[in-house]
This record gives C-alpha cells, sequence and structure tokens, in this order.
C-alpha cells in the first residue's frame, strides 16, 4: 500500500517547496548558462541567485546541472526542468497579458529568433508593430540556422523566421508569408556579368559558400547534383554580409537572398548574374513548436506579420 507521504511527494512535493521566484531564477540561470548574468537580469545579487537555484535543486533531489570552473552546464534533467519552468513562466505571462487585455491595456514580452539573412526586415516590422504597441518588451535574436533549430528545441523565444524549414524531428507550425529569391552575386568586373550564364559556366567559378547546415548551402548544393554538376567551392563563410565581402574583393562568386542586396544602390560593386534556374523562389516561414500555447501578443504579431509583413521585404 502507497503511504501517504510517497503521494504527497509524487504530487504535490514541488508546489509544497518550490517557488515561482524560484523557478523563474532557474529558468534565467538555464538560459543564460551563467549566475552572474541572470543576476543582472533579475536584478539580483549573485548570492541570491546562487542559494536560490540549490535550494531549487534540493527541491528536485536530483542534480540539475553541473559546473566546470566558471562554466555552467545543465544535465539532461535540468533541460527538462528548464524546459518545464519555461512553460510555467509563459503561462503565467499569458495569463497577465489576457488580464491587460480584459481590461484595454496591451503589455508583455514578444521574443523572436531569426536567421541571419531575416534581419534585413524582421527590425523594420517590429518596428512598426511596436509603434502600435509602445508598452511591450521586444527581445530579438539574430543568428545562424543551426542555433536557431536548438532554440526551437529550448522553447526560449516566442515566434521563429527561417527559409529552409529543418526536416528533422522538431514537429512545427509552419506558416509561410513571403517568397525568399535566391539570386547568385558577382563582383561587378566578372566577365559573366550582363550575360546568359549556364550552371556548367558556373562551375569554372570559385564559389563563396554558407556553412554547413545552412539552408542556402543546401539549397544550391541540391541544384548541382540534379544536373550531376559539381561546385568549385573556394571558401566558407557563415554570414551573408561575410560572402558580399568576399564577392567585392573578387574572391569568387555567391548565392545569397536578394533581400541582402536592397541597399548595395545602382553603384554598388555587387552585380546580380542572370543565371539559368535562378532566381530560386523559397520562402520565408514563421514556425513554432506544435502544442504550443502562443500569448496574445505572439498571436497578434504572427497576423500583423501575414497580413503585412511583405511590405517590409524588399526584393
Amino acid at each position: 500500500m502507497e503511504n501517504k507521504d510517497s503521494k504527497v511527494h509524487s504530487g504535490q512535493f514541488l508546489i509544497r517547496h518550490a517557488s515561482l521566484r524560484q523557478i523563474q531564477i532557474f529558468e534565467a540561470v538555464a538560459r543564460h548558462l551563467s549566475f552572474t548574468k541572470a543576476a543582472n537580469e533579475l536584478f539580483l545579487t549573485q548570492p541570491t541567485v546562487s542559494a536560490q537555484v540549490k535550494s531549487f535543486s534540493e527541491s528536485i533531489n536530483m542534480p540539475l546541472y553541473e559546473q566546470i570552473g566558471r562554466n555552467i552546464f545543465l544535465t539532461d534533467i535540468g533541460e527538462h526542468v528548464a524546459a518545464t519552468c519555461r512553460s510555467v513562466i509563459d503561462e503565467l505571462a499569458n495569463l497577465e497579458m489576457l488580464l491587460d487585455d480584459l481590461q484595454g491595456m496591451t503589455r508583455g514580452r514578444l521574443r523572436i529568433a531569426v536567421v541571419s539573412t531575416a534581419k534585413y526586415f524582421t527590425p523594420i516590422a517590429l518596428g512598426h508593430f511596436i509603434k502600435k504597441h509602445p508598452s511591450i518588451d521586444v527581445s530579438l535574436k539574430i543568428t545562424n540556422r543551426e542555433r536557431l533549430i536548438q532554440r526551437i528545441h529550448q522553447n526560449l523565444d516566442d515566434l521563429y523566421i527561417l527559409g529552409q524549414v529543418p526536416s528533422s524531428h522538431l514537429d512545427l507550425e509552419v506558416v509561410p508569408f513571403a517568397i525568399n529569391p535566391l539570386v547568385v552575386i558577382a563582383n561587378g568586373n566578372n566577365p559573366l556579368v550582363g550575360k546568359k550564364v549556364t550552371l556548367e559556366q558556373l562551375t569554372q567559378e570559385p564559389f563563396i559558400m554558407r556553412e554547413e547546415g545552412s539552408g542556402i548551402r543546401s539549397t544550391v548544393e541540391a541544384l548541382f547534383a540534379e544536373k550531376n554538376l559539381s561546385i568549385n567551392e573556394r571558401m566558407i563563410v557563415d554570414t551573408n554580409e561575410a560572402m558580399k565581402h568576399c564577392v567585392v574583393g573578387d574572391l569568387g562568386i555567391a548565392v545569397v537572398s536578394r533581400l541582402s542586396l536592397y541597399l548595395e544602390g545602382e553603384n554598388s560593386p555587387i552585380k546580380e548574374l542572370d543565371v539559368e534556374g535562378f532566381p530560386i523562389e523559397k520562402q520565408w516561414n514563421i514556425v513554432y513548436p506544435k502544442g504550443k500555447q502562443l500569448s496574445l501578443l505572439s498571436q497578434e504579431f504572427l497576423s500583423f506579420l501575414k497580413e503585412s509583413g511583405t511590405e517590409y521585404i524588399k526584393v
């Protein structure tokens, strides 16, 4: 027969012994992997943060993190607990926003993470959205595709914007909302500028490529593989801006989102090539994990992008 104490431990122990403040503090430590950064974010002292996390860990009665030198690493249990803490905090934030909404106020925090190419339009869209809701707090994380997928796994943000949707075990809601044309660019002095160019001709040109895992890289590789052609890869860089600078330096040609060129102007040393099969019409997508309860603010920003997001994409 199960005793009363074991029932309390299995069903109500955390409710009785862990506070909401401890949940908030541990989530911040898990997100930053730093007691100091968590303390700064929450306006607490580092000893207070350390003491609260220690007390919370004792309530769980399992190791949530390991500290090696000054570095913190979450255990597998710690990762699960951090995700649950995040969900609790999100639900409470949703409740606050719902109560504010019922009182005719729009407040809260909106957390957006995007791949690096989306930096050319997301800040502009956010700027217009904030003008309608000046009381909200906004967090925008611009990162590479691999790190963005990690953030989705960790449920760190409300909404994510990327091009190619990851074909992994992630179960995502996917909302396509705009076209993302990929084009081939070259230095203005390249002999191919102004001519009709075949893919076979491109095999003779040195390519500046994105890193492994990049959506643009996989698209280019798939196109050349389909034609049984090889890519003459000269170097790998991890941002569109780095690719453009390499092209300006006449180190090779590259494939980029046309969106990344809209500020270049007519006198730019970068020119778009007229290449067979280009532009490749890819899609911008807004994604979030299936089953995630979007806040009222997230739902409103999602609707805002679906209705008018294309106005901020200059292609």
